[in-house]
């Protein structure tokens, strides 16, 4: 398995908001009750969401809830019928999604107002033998999360009239491009020598690249989650890890474990740490926004590879 860049993360308490406005989670209150303005596929993008309507003194809401792997769900027909209703629907886009590919597709040809951010955020392949497969894991990227708060504050006021999203937006986006550098400050305690990451399937290319580090093995194939690993692929990646001398290895909170947990049985040496790579924590995970996650992968990963 081929080598990637990926990312460092570190832990700083992060505040969120810039200029008055609070963090949401996946879904946002509104004082007067009103139904959601906007929807998101993600409860990562329900989390960016979220900070952007609270901001607005507006709701909005998230289809999946943490722990939902997005390579997998699917919707119900309440679901589907919500997409059509709202005045925006955000979803990650390139294949993210793959539950409900079909099921979007259908709802913009009936009129649902659907805004992919991943393929606007200068997308990269998912890996040097997959070069015309687009990475969709953007979200793990706080500089690309700063660009897509901008253009999905852009795109609420132009599904509302209301000038107030795109200053929300812009407020969140500043939000997010000081996590990045508080971020990077807390990874600067892994050393350049052991910024190696071994996750449970591809998603940290984004994280990657911005933070320096290298992936040098992944225990599923590929960007989705359900693939099956060979028994060679399997022995291939138990001799890097033991090569590498890692002493954590990192699965994902909404992925079920047994590839990661088989790969720290065989290597014997290593231990497994759960970060939130696809989805947000529940309430109380310290998690359980945007920058929680981040934040909280960061501790994480700070502290199993320093």
């Amino acid at each position: 398995m081929k080598p990637r860049a990926l990312l460092a993360l570190t832990l700083a308490a992060v505040g969120v908001f810039a200029a008055g406005c609070t963090s949401g989670g996946a879904s946002s209150a509104s004082p007067s009750g009103q139904a959601p303005v906007a929807i998101a596929t993600t409860s990562v993008l329900g989390g960016v969401l979220s900070d952007i309507t609270t901001c607005a003194g507006t709701t909005s809401t998230s289809l999946m809830k943490p722990g939902d792997d997005a390579h997998t769900y699917a919707l119900s027909s309440e679901q589907v019928a919500q997409l059509t209703k709202a005045k925006l629907v955000v979803a990650n886009g390139l294949g993210f999604e793959e539950g409900m590919t079909k099921t979007l597709a259908n709802a913009k040809t009936d009129g649902a107002n659907i805004l992919e951010v991943a393929p606007l955020l200068d997308p990269q392949p998912l890996d040097a033998t997959q070069a015309s497969a687009l990475d969709p894991h953007v979200f793990l990227d706080p500089s690309r999360m700063a660009k897509a708060a901008d253009l999905i504050g852009a795109a609420l006021t132009k599904a509302t009239g209301d000038s107030k999203y795109t200053d929300c937006g812009t407020k969140v986006s500043a939000s997010y491009t000081d996590l990045d550098a508080k971020v990077t400050e807390i990874m600067a305690v892994v050393p350049a020598d052991k910024r190696k990451l071994v996750t449970d399937h591809e998603s940290f290319g984004y994280f990657a690249s911005h933070f320096h580090f290298t992936v040098i093995g992944v225990a599923i194939p590929g960007g989705s989650t359900d693939a099956e690993t060979s028994s060679a692929q399997l022995a291939t990646l138990v001799a890097t890890v033991k090569s590498s001398g890692v002493r954590t290895i990192f699965a994902s909170s909404s992925v079920n474990p047994k590839a990661i947990q088989a790969l720290a049985t065989e290597v014997g040496t290593v231990k497994v740490s759960t970060l939130y790579a696809e989805s947000l924590g529940a309430p109380g995970s310290g998690a359980d926004t945007y920058a929680g996650m981040m934040t909280t992968n960061a501790t994480l990963i700070a502290d199993g590879l320093k």
